[in-house]
C-alpha cells in the first residue's frame, strides 16, 4: 500500500491542531464536494481523499497511530499486540518468517521485526485490511424502490443493490471491500452509511408516511370525492360529510417498503386542512348569515 500524506493531502502543517484540521477540511470539501462538480471524477476522487484525510488526522488516536507508524498505522494495535507476544515468549531477535520472493513485505515490517527464516518451515503473520467508510447520498423517491447504483470506493468502482426502505443513517456492511489484507490476510470492509433528502411533501416516520391535504368548506361540509397523489401514484379518496378540520383517515399499505421485506409497506396518514372561502359575494355572505340564524 503506498504512502499517502494526509498532512499535504489537507494542506496543513504536521503541528497543526484540531481546528486548523477543521477549517482546512471544511474548506476542500466545500471545493471538491460532488453536488458541485457533478461531472467532475478528479473532484470526487479528491472528494474521498479529504474525507479519508480528515477521519485520521480529526481523531487524536488515530492521528497518534499515523505519526508513529505511517502508511501502517491501521496495524497499529496488532504491532504492538505481536511485539508484547514476542517479548513474552522470551524473543530477543525480531520477528521470524520466510520472506523469500515476498517484494510486497513492507519496510515497516522488517525495521519492527526483522527477517530471518524459520526452522525448514516458513511462517509470515497475517493482517485484516483496514475498514473504509462512505456516505451514499439519496432521495427519498430513491429509497422507495429497489435499484442499483454505483459508488467510487478508494478509485475503484463497486456497483451494489439497494433495498427498498433503507433509513437515514441506516449502516450496511460490504464483506470484503475494504483495503486489502497483509501477507494474505482477509480484506476489510466497506460500511455505507445511507444520508436521505426529502424530496417529497411527506414525513417519514419508521415505514409510515404523513401528509396533510387541503379540503374546501363545502367538501367538507357535503362530502364529496377528491384525488390525492401517494408515491405510488395518485388515490380517489371519498370525503364524508361533516368532515372536521385536522381530522385523519389511514390508507393502508400506501406508506413506504418495509426494508428486505417484500411486498410489505406501511400506511399513509392524512390530515385534512379545511381552507374558508375567501372573497366572497355580498349573496354568499347573505346565505351564511341566513345559516348562522337557523
Amino acid at each position: 500500500m503506498d504512502f499517502v500524506d494526509y498532512y499535504k493531502t489537507l494542506g496543513v502543517d504536521k503541528n497543526a491542531n484540531t481546528e486548523d484540521i477543521k477549517k482546512a477540511y471544511r474548506k476542500l470539501a466545500r471545493k471538491h464536494h460532488p453536488d458541485l462538480n457533478p461531472n467532475d471524477k478528479e473532484a470526487h476522487k479528491k472528494f474521498q481523499q479529504i474525507n479519508e484525510a480528515n477521519e485520521v488526522l480529526s481523531d487524536p488516536e488515530k492521528r497518534k497511530k499515523y505519526d508513529q507508524y505511517g502508511k501502517d498505522w491501521q496495524h497499529a494495535d496488532q504491532f504492538e499486540k505481536a511485539r508484547q507476544q514476542q517479548g513474552q515468549q522470551g524473543f530477543s531477535g525480531g520477528y521470524t518468517y520466510s520472506g523469500e520472493g515476498d517484494e510486497d513485505f513492507s519496510d515497516f515490517f522488517e525495521s519492527l521485526f526483522g527477517r530471518s527464516s524459520g526452522r525448514g518451515r516458513s511462517s509470515q503473520t497475517k493482517f485484516r485490511g483496514q475498514d473504509y467508510n462512505a456516505e451514499l447520498r439519496l432521495a427519498l423517491t430513491d429509497a422507495y424502490e429497489t435499484h442499483k447504483q454505483t459508488l467510487t470506493v478508494n478509485g475503484k468502482n463497486v456497483r451494489i443493490t439497494i433495498p427498498a426502505g433503507v433509513e437515514n443513517g441506516q449502516v450496511i456492511k460490504l464483506k470484503g471491500y475494504g483495503a486489502p489484507g497483509v501477507n494474505g490476510g482477509p480484506n476489510g470492509d466497506l460500511y455505507i452509511t445511507f444520508s436521505i433528502t426529502n424530496n417529497t411533501k411527506f414525513r417519514r416516520m419508521g415505514n409510515d408516511l404523513h401528509t396533510s391535504v387541503d379540503l374546501d368548506l363545502y367538501t367538507a361540509i357535503l362530502g364529496g370525492e377528491i384525488t390525492i397523489d401517494t408515491l405510488s401514484g395518485k388515490v380517489k379518496l371519498k370525503v364524508k360529510p361533516e368532515t372536521q378540520n385536522g381530522s385523519k383517515i389511514k390508507l393502508k399499505g400506501k406508506g413506504f417498503p418495509v426494508y428486505k421485506k417484500e411486498g410489505e409497506y406501511g400506511d399513509l396518514y392524512i390530515t385534512y386542512n379545511i381552507l374558508l372561502p375567501v372573497n366572497l359575494t355580498e349573496k354568499q355572505k347573505e346565505l351564511f348569515r341566513e345559516l348562522a340564524k337557523s
